[in-house]
C-alpha cells in the first residue's frame, strides 16, 4: 500500500477544500470580525465533540492575539456554566451539521439573553444556521476520509476560518509583537523582549580580587569563580581589568613569565562592560557575539561592579 501517496491525497483534498472556500468567502467574514471587535465582554466559542475542540484550540488562539475568549461544552453551559455568558458577550457556535442536539438547546437561552451568535455550520438553513445573526460557511464538496464520514476536511476548514479570524482580529486592532509577547512571557519573544540583564545576571560569589594580587592568587579565585575569568578592581573597588583563562594560557607561554607579577600585568586592562541592567537581555547577547567574548562584566557609571553576565547564564534563560 503506497502511504505517501494516500498521505499526498489527503493534503491535496484538504488544501482544495480551503482554497475553494477562500474564493467563496463572502462579506459574512467582515460581519463577524466587526462583532467580535465591538463585543464589550468576552467571546464564548462552543462547540460538540471534534467541533469542540476545534472551537477550544480557536478559543486559545483568539485569547493570545488579544480578543478575549474561551470555551465552553454546550452540555455543561446548560447545566450551570450557562451563568459565565453575561450581557455583553458573543458567542461563537461550531457545529458542522448545524444540529447538535446539545448545542441546539443552547440557542434559545442565548437568544433570552440577547447574545450575539456567529455560527459555523455546513448550510445555514440549518437549526444554527437560522438562529445566527452572523453565518460563516463551512461547506465542502469532499471530507478527506476514504469513507467521506470523518471529519477531515471540514474540521481543518474550520480551524482556518478560526485562524482567519484571529488574524483579522490582529490586523483590526493593530496587534504588534510586543503585544504577542505580553500574553506570552514564557516563551522565546516573550524573553526576548522582557528578560533584562539584572533579571539573569550573577550577582554573588563573584571573582573579585585586586589588580596588584599575584598572578598565582588570582588564578585561584579565577577557579573558585568557575566563570573563567577574574575581574580585577584598584584600591577603590572599581573595574580596570579582567583576567581570563586565555590570558592565563598567554603569559604561560611567555619566556619571562613571572608567578608573583601582579594579575593587572597579564589582563585585559580595557575590559568589555555595560552600565546598564536595565537592558534587555537579548541586546546584551548581541554585544557578547559581536565582540566575540563569554563574559560581561556589568557595572554602574563609576565601574562599580554590580554583577556579571556569562553568556552560559544567557542560555540557560532561554534567550536566543
Amino acid at each position: 500500500m503506497d502511504f505517501k501517496n494516500i498521505a499526498k491525497e489527503v493534503l491535496e483534498v484538504e488544501a482544495n477544500e480551503l482554497l475553494r472556500a477562500s474564493e467563496n468567502l463572502g462579506d459574512e467574514i467582515e460581519k463577524a470580525v466587526e462583532l467580535i471587535y465591538s463585543t464589550k465582554g468576552k467571546l464564548i466559542v462552543t462547540g460538540v465533540g471534534k467541533s469542540g475542540l476545534i472551537g477550544a484550540k480557536i478559543a486559545a488562539t483568539l485569547a493570545s492575539t488579544g480578543t478575549s475568549s474561551f470555551f465552553i461544552h454546550p452540555t455543561e453551559a446548560i447545566h450551570g456554566d450557562l451563568g459565565m455568558i453575561s450581557k455583553g458577550d458573543s458567542v461563537l457556535a461550531i457545529s458542522f451539521s448545524g444540529e447538535s442536539e446539545e448545542l441546539i438547546k443552547l440557542l434559545p437561552h442565548l437568544k433570552r439573553f440577547d447574545i450575539p451568535l456567529i455560527a459555523l455550520a455546513r448550510s445555514k438553513e440549518s437549526t444554527l444556521g437560522r438562529y445566527a445573526d452572523v453565518f460563516l460557511s463551512i461547506d465542502i464538496e469532499k471530507e478527506a476520509c476514504p469513507l467521506n464520514t470523518a471529519p477531515t476536511s471540514s474540521t481543518t476548514l474550520t480551524l482556518a476560518l478560526g485562524d482567519a479570524l484571529a488574524v483579522c482580529l490582529m490586523k483590526k486592532r493593530d496587534f504588534k509583537q510586543e503585544d504577542f509577547a505580553s500574553f506570552h512571557p514564557g516563551g522565546s519573544l516573550g524573553k526576548k523582549l522582557f528578560v533584562k540583564i539584572k533579571d539573569i545576571m550573577q550577582t554573588d560569589a563573584l571573582p573579585v580580587c585586586e589588580a596588584k594580587t599575584p598572578i598565582k592568587e588570582a588564578v585561584v579565585i579565577m577557579s573558585e569563580g568557575r566563570l573563567g575569568n577574574a575581574l580585577l578592581v584598584n584600591e577603590d573597588k572599581k573595574l580596570v581589568g579582567v583576567l581570563s583563562d586565555g590570558d592565563v594560557r598567554r603569559a604561560l607561554q611567555d619566556s619571562s613569565f613571572d608567578i608573583e607579577k601582579p594579575a593587572l600585568f597579564y589582563a585585559s586592562k580595557d575590559p568589555k562592560t555595560l552600565d546598564n541592567d536595565e537592558m534587555l537581555a537579548s541586546d546584551a547577547l548581541k554585544f557578547i557575539e559581536k565582540h566575540k567574548i563569554q563574559i560581561i562584566a556589568i557595572t554602574d557609571k563609576d565601574m562599580n561592579i554590580k554583577g556579571v553576565l556569562h553568556i552560559h547564564h544567557l542560555v540557560e534563560a532561554g534567550i536566543k
